[in-house]
Order: structure tokens, then C-alpha cells, then sequence
């Protein structure tokens, strides 16, 4: 049993919908004091409602996470709210795709500034908090997808998730003096709007090429966050951890047969 995260503060970017709202969730049920953080301001009051109907406590908070002075006003909102930081769940991303030979320089930077430089600029305001506070936590939601696997027309997808985690060991590394641990959770398929938009056939292949064979759902991403951010999680920093059904175990289809 975990212990208790009452009056814990945890700010998760990117949780009106998907894995985020997923994350939010999962703190929100442990006690948690939840900051959902996303650009459209009526979506993340809508993800901090269900929350808050559920028991939790939960507040909206309106930013583009790849903009320094809107993330810096809303670290300092969140810190008016609940006088601090304890947890940061950097998890906002985006999956366009392109393939290489159409790819713009906006394709390229649109997923770059979402997915990488909001993770150097969200840790970079909170940090100074989570300093402050008990223990500090920090969890991106990195992919399969770049660290582990490829998938064609993400290059610029796969290149910044795995670019987060080598952001991530250097941290570890900066950050365990000041009692801050850094992991990542590495989702394979999670069932969220964005796969929904992929198609029945694509659903369809995953949940095929899945071990468990069933598509992962956002809680099970929510869980891992909450087994980082634990106090019991204390000894473990720089890590990562896949939650993807066995997905990238086997050599090939067959090999998880029997």
C-alpha cells in the first residue's frame, strides 16, 4: 500500500483528455491536490470537474507548456492555489503524421517544441518547488515509439521521445542532491482519442501484435505515474518503465505463440 498522497500538489500538462486525463484521475482517486493543465481552458475544467464529482480535489489551468511565460504564470498559479509542488507529470505530446520527405520545418518544430523543449520548460519552473517540498517527482510520459521502437512517418515523434529520456539521465544526475527523482513511463498502445483517430484497422493490427492482446488503457499509465511519484519510489531515479502489454517482447508475431 502506497503512502498517503493527501496534500500533495501534482501538476499533470496535457490532462484534459488522453493518458493526461488518465494520470489526473489516478492522483485525483489517491488524495491527491490535481493541476490539470492543458491549452483549451474549458477542457481541462471539464477533466477537473469529473474529478472533483469523484471526491478529488482538482483545479484547471490554461497553458501552452511550449511557451516560457505562459508556463512560468502557470506554475505561479498553481503555487497560489496550493502553496507548492510536489509532483510533476510532464506528459503533454502530440503524434502528428509526415513522412520525411513532406516533413516541413513547422512539422518538425510543432512536435519538438510539444513534446521536448515543454518538458525542459515545465521541470525548469517547477523545480524551485519541488525543491521546497518534502520529496520532489518528476514523470514525463515518453513513448515506445523512438526509445524502443520505430513506426513510419513519426520520425519527428520518435526522435523527441527519445530525446526526453536522455534529457532525463542528466537530470537525475543534477537533481539527486535536492531529493528530486526523474522517470518516464513509456506507453505502447493506450486506448485515447488520438488512437481512436487512427483508424479500426490500426486498432485492430495493435491489439494483434499485443501478448495480452488487448489495447492498454489510460489508467494503467496513471498507475505507473502514481508508483513513481510514491514515497516508496524513493531509491529509484533516472529510470523507465514500458507499460505496453509485452508488445515489445517478442522477435515477431510468432514468437508469442504457443
Amino acid at each position: 500500500m502506497f503512502s498517503s498522497f493527501h496534500g500533495k500538489t501534482v501538476v499533470v500538462t496535457g490532462g484534459s483528455k488522453g493518458i493526461g486525463k488518465g494520470i489526473a484521475q489516478v492522483f485525483g482517486k489517491y488524495g491527491a491536490n490535481v493541476a490539470i493543465v492543458a491549452r483549451n481552458l474549458a477542457n481541462a475544467e471539464a477533466a477537473a470537474a469529473e474529478i472533483e464529482s469523484s471526491g478529488g480535489r482538482a483545479k484547471a489551468f490554461s497553458a501552452d507548456v511550449s511557451d516560457r511565460k505562459e508556463v512560468e504564470s502557470m506554475v505561479k498559479e498553481v503555487v497560489k492555489e496550493y502553496d507548492g509542488i510536489d509532483i510533476l507529470c510532464a506528459n503533454a505530446g502530440i503524434f502528428p503524421n509526415a513522412s520525411i520527405e513532406v516533413m516541413t520545418d513547422e512539422d518538425w518544430n510543432q512536435v519538438m517544441d510539444t513534446n521536448i523543449k515543454s518538458t525542459f520548460l515545465t521541470v525548469q519552473a517547477c523545480l524551485p518547488h519541488l525543491k521546497k517540498a518534502e520529496y520532489g517527482r518528476i514523470i514525463l510520459t515518453s513513448s515506445i515509439t523512438g526509445p524502443v521502437v520505430g513506426y513510419a512517418g513519426w520520425t519527428h515523434y520518435a526522435a523527441s521521445k527519445a530525446a526526453q529520456l536522455g534529457y532525463m539521465r542528466s537530470a537525475a544526475l543534477e537533481m539527486a542532491k535536492d531529493n528530486i527523482t526523474i522517470n518516464a513511463v513509456l506507453p505502447g498502445n493506450i486506448l485515447t482519442e488520438g488512437l481512436e483517430g487512427m483508424g479500426e484497422d490500426y486498432l485492430r493490427d495493435m491489439t494483434t501484435a499485443i501478448p495480452l492482446k488487448k489495447l492498454g488503457q489510460v489508467e494503467d499509465i496513471g498507475y505507473a505515474a502514481l508508483f513513481f511519484a510514491s514515497k516508496e519510489a524513493s531509491f529509484i531515479t533516472g529510470q523507465l518503465l514500458i507499460v505496453d502489454g509485452g508488445q515489445t517482447v517478442p522477435e515477431d508475431l510468432s514468437a508469442s505463440e504457443v
